[in-house]
């Protein structure tokens, strides 16, 4: 019998190896795949019976910039959103400049809503340093009275690099606190101005928060802004400032008119409220349920939800190739020399654009 050469015995080493790691790299995915199964469904159970700590987990973890919990997360979201879909939630944006009482509104509403004992879910979005890149993630300071009832969570998330007012995992939020059986979900956005808009992509109805002689009525305050917006409250309407409140509420109100009708059949309304005091708060509600009553009567409601949702599907798109893009490892060990020939002004920033690009095609 003819004896196998050398060459063709490395070479069935070499098969034997590859299949030993093949078969190595499969048992130890599953393994993994085991570990995690456990911890999702454990997760997961938790929040469905309204464990406020296993929804902070939840959160955590769908902020999370990792991979593998990435993959954790998206499979979370999937089950609380399969479980909520059939139940009844109202989503509040309130926003404002910074100054105009957010905080203190959102504590005197939650407040009012906990008396016909509703379950409250607030997401708060705290601006990030451009400099240290950190939050102070101060809300549940701000709002005493509601941070211990167990019918109410408090989440301050830090705003990263996202505009728009909100948090980029804010919509996947509102999910998991629905799952957790949160029905009234309040979204307290940072404050920055035009840019505020996109609270009005992932919530029901749009409260507007200003304050008297801070020279916006005559501008009718920014486009966009008041476009997005259901309801106008004029803050801080007590004492000395009360007069001044109501022809803030007369200006605003003639402003209104110039706008053409929201498709939603609504009426934007202006009214006072003084969050330190509380007045103003019932009616403020009044006007929510208003709306999602009308709403729901004449199908707006849930064209709205099912228009977020697309528009959610490209901004997942655009978020997940951003974060693909640059964790690419050929991306992160040329972007440093691409970002040195910019500064020295030897190419263009469009040419370095142009070049990265092209390497993370390539490697596709």
């Amino acid at each position: 019998m003819k004896s196998k050469s050398s060459k063709e015995n490395s070479s069935e080493q070499k098969g034997v190896e590859s299949v030993r790691n093949t078969n190595s790299e499969a048992i130890e995915h599953l393994k993994k795949k085991r570990q995690h199964k456990p911890r999702i469904d454990h997760l997961f159970n938790r929040i469905t019976q309204g464990d406020r700590t296993a929804l902070s987990r939840g959160i955590t973890l769908i902020e999370s910039q990792k991979s593998n919990d990435r993959k954790l997360a998206n499979e979370l979201i999937s089950r609380c959103l399969e479980y909520s879909k059939d139940k009844f939630s109202i989503r509040v944006g309130i926003t404002g400049v910074p100054g105009v009482g957010k905080s203190t509104f959102i504590e005197s509403l939650g407040k009012h809503l906990l008396r016909d004992e509703k379950k409250i879910a607030i997401l708060a979005v705290d601006p990030s340093s451009i400099v240290s890149k950190g939050s102070i993630l101060g809300d549940k300071t701000r709002m005493i009275s509601l941070v211990q009832h167990q019918n109410v969570f408090i989440r301050p998330s830090a705003s990263g690099s996202t505009l728009g007012g909100v948090s980029r995992n804010t919509r996947e939020a509102i999910t998991l606190c629905e799952a957790a059986g949160f029905s009234n979900i309040l979204i307290e956005t940072v404050g920055v101005g035009q840019s505020e808009i996109e609270v009005s992509e992932m919530v029901d109805f749009v409260l507007l928060l200003k304050l008297a002689g801070a020279g916006d009525e005559l501008q009718g305050i920014k486009r966009g802004v008041i476009e997005m917006a259901d309801s106008i409250l004029i803050n801080k309407a007590d004492g000395d400032n009360l007069k001044a409140a109501k022809m803030a509420k007369t200006e605003f109100k003639n402003a209104l008119h110039l706008y053409a009708k929201k498709s939603s059949g609504w009426m934007p309304k202006v009214q006072l409220c003084s969050a330190t005091e509380e007045s103003g708060i019932a009616e403020a509600w009044q006007l929510v349920e208003a709306y999602v009553s009308l709403t729901k009567s004449n199908g707006f409601f849930n064209r709205k939800r099912e228009n977020q949702n697309v528009s959610l599907l490209r901004k997942t798109i655009e978020n997940q190739l951003k974060s693909s893009f640059f964790n690419h490892p050929l991306i992160e060990s040329h972007l440093n020399e691409q970002n040195h020939l910019v500064k020295q002004g030897k190419i263009s920033p469009f040419q370095a654009a142009q070049h990265l690009l092209e390497l993370y095609k390539s490697s596709l």
